[in-house]
């Protein structure tokens, strides 16, 4: 890291005093480097308008950090500002400092180019970690490795229906910056690998990322495994242990089903995320820690506010930024995207021959309501593959539950027909991926000949050019 950081305060509120607060957090706050800090008052209300100021305040600096002093009213005219600092400093982080808004703003802030946001009330603990880890992510880029994070972050995202990636799109943005996020959705849609692609796109990506399942802890032993322990400190502690937000100093948290967290336990979690400090059960001495927490639920946590079960402070704390996964049901042209990648994993993991769906399984697949979503799925295709001894999974080989089919207000025929194209497509590009773009083997896996196998091909306008570099 630099032997000395130069801090640049914008101030463009015209009323509050952000900067001021700000300033004297950074000057009175012990810092393993120097810091040099210089603020600019422009107050007048229109970031847009100031470019040509920006530019030459900023020669005169270079600044290594940027932090802009926005009211919440000034957020959507802030874009060409963003513009304008990246493009003169592509490589210096932008930290927005903002009295409060909505999470939507929070996100659209993200969006324009920030790095990270702060709103009031300022604690040290929440500024000086935030610039040393933004300028320890510029020095780490080069030295983390793409295909690493490509590996670990989103390859594992998979779908392309509108809902699934208007959330997936989310995870880079959100990576960039601190903020708590609470995501949501139905058990098996995927919450922990969404978090952890926040996490190892993020600049603690070199840091731990701790999973805990709050609904598998006893209730009376939740704090125990969140906070620790002295020796001493209950029956049977004969030494002392750390807690797993120790364990996740300067990296990430991730609490799922917290809803499950008993009330008095949530009062200490809120605490934590209010001051980064927590105590160990039995001791004396109060400690702190630097940890992201995302927390994921399964259940509707506002309703649980409603009926008294989840402390309404911690939510708001906890669902600073929101995402919302949607059930597989409800993006049913994935189901032949996540099968084949299920498939090819699955053949490789057991060291079978290549295989691939017929239309036929694939259809038994797509009418199917999948109550355990994405994780029911990829089980139902890990037996399949495990139980088939050909090269071909029929629809016999797909093992479900008695259960009816999707229904709504359509009958099975007309959602059928609705679907059958939609399989056709999926199931062609499927194959195309797996052979790399050769037509003959992927029509010797179809069992059809190579010239139906090309109408398929023209009838839904794929482009096999795109398949040919591509490996399953």
């Amino acid at each position: 890291m630099v032997k000395q950081v130069k801090v640049l305060l914008l101030d463009f509120s015209e009323t509050s005093d952000l900067a001021l607060n700000l300033q004297e957090i950074l000057e009175s706050s012990p810092s393993p480097q120097e810091i040099q800090i210089r603020m600019e008052s422009l107050k007048t209300g229109e970031p847009y308008l100031l470019n040509s100021d920006l530019s030459r305040i900023t020669s005169k600096l270079a600044p290594d950090v940027f932090f802009l002093i926005l009211a919440s009213s000034q957020i959507n005219d802030a874009g060409a500002l963003f513009q304008s600092i990246k493009e003169e400093h592509p490589k210096r982080p932008v930290i927005v400092v903002t009295d409060g808004g909505e999470p939507g703003s929070m996100l659209e802030l993200i969006r324009l180019g920030a790095d990270d946001f702060i709103t009031p009330p300022f604690r040290p603990i929440d500024v000086l970690p935030r610039v040393w880890r933004l300028l320890e992510q510029i020095e780490r880029q080069e030295k983390l490795s793409s295909a690493i994070k490509e590996k670990l972050g989103l390859k594992h995202l998979l779908g392309e229906s509108p809902a699934f990636l208007a959330e997936m799109k989310k995870v880079p943005l959100l990576s960039k910056c601190d903020a708590r996020v609470l995501i949501s959705g139905e058990t098996g849609t995927g919450k922990e690998l969404f978090a952890r692609a926040i996490h190892y796109l993020s600049p603690r990506a070199s840091k731990p990322f701790i999973p805990v399942n709050c609904g598998a802890i006893p209730s009376e032993l939740v704090e125990n495994e969140l906070f620790g322990h002295e020796r001493g400190a209950f029956t049977g502690a004969t030494s002392s242990q750390p807690g797993l937000i120790c364990e996740a100093n300067g990296g990430t948290l991730f609490l799922d089903e917290v809803d499950c967290i008993p009330i008095l336990v949530q009062v200490k979690l809120l605490r934590f995320l209010q001051e980064r400090e927590y105590r160990p059960l039995g001791s004396t001495k109060i400690r702190k820690a630097d940890v992201r927490v995302i927390a994921a639920t399964n259940i509707d946590l506002e309703g649980a506010v409603r009926e008294g079960r989840f402390r309404r402070d911690l939510y708001y704390r906890l669902s600073i930024i929101p995402l919302k996964l949607p059930p597989l049901r409800e993006r049913r042209e994935d189901i032949p995207i996540l099968a084949q990648h299920f498939l090819n994993e699955y053949t490789e993991q057991f060291r079978k021959q290549m295989m691939t769906f017929s239309i036929d399984a694939l259809q038994r697949l797509m009418l199917y309501d999948w109550p355990g979503n994405v994780r029911e799925l990829e089980h139902v295709v890990e037996r399949a593959v495990l139980l088939s001894e050909d090269k071909l999974i029929r629809d016999v080989d797909i093992l479900l539950p008695e259960s009816e089919p999707a229904t709504g207000a359509e009958s099975f025929q007309v959602l059928k027909e609705k679907f059958v194209a939609r399989f056709e497509k999926n199931y062609i590009k499927s194959l195309l991926c797996t052979y790399q773009g050769n037509i003959t083997k992927a029509a010797e896996a179809a069992r059809k000949n190579r010239r139906a196998f090309w109408q398929l091909i023209r009838k839904h306008q794929i482009n096999v050019k795109d398949f040919k570099s591509r490996i399953p």
